[in-house]
């Protein structure tokens, strides 16, 4: 017999298929993570940023004046048309839902900014950032 036999082959594949559609979805389920602080230096102000700041119920803040969700596309549009550019830096509380944050990417993104900027908060006094 020249042939070789290729349905122990196929039903071996096929068994190791449907281990694989089983256990994906166990492997795909979120992390809590608890990020950590950054020592940096704080970064200077300059008269052309833009301070946009998520608070943990998703209300954003423009230049510390409330802006409404609906107005964030036209904002960022006029502020993406300015030259130069301005940087625009977000802050995000730390119980904000990362949902908002990628809404607010997504946005600048659309509208054209391309200086971005994270703020984040240093370590307590006396405490190294945590690996």
């Amino acid at each position: 017999m020249a042939e070789i036999n290729v349905t122990p082959l196929v039903d071996v594949m096929l068994v190791l298929l449907v281990i694989f559609i089983i256990t994906a979805p166990l492997l795909a389920r979120a992390l809590k993570l608890d990020l950590p602080q950054a020592e940096a230096p704080p970064a200077a102000v300059q008269a052309d940023t833009i301070l946009l700041t998520i608070d943990s119920r998703g209300s954003l803040r423009w230049n510390d004046e409330p802006l409404a969700a609906s107005d964030l596309a036209e904002r960022l549009a006029s502020a993406a048309r300015q030259s130069p550019q301005p940087e625009l830096h977000l802050g995000a509380d730390r119980a904000a839902r990362f949902e908002h944050v990628a809404a607010v990417l997504s946005a600048a993104q659309k509208a054209g900014l391309t200086r971005l900027g994270f703020i984040t908060e240093p370590p307590p006094a006396g405490q190294g950032a945590t690996p």
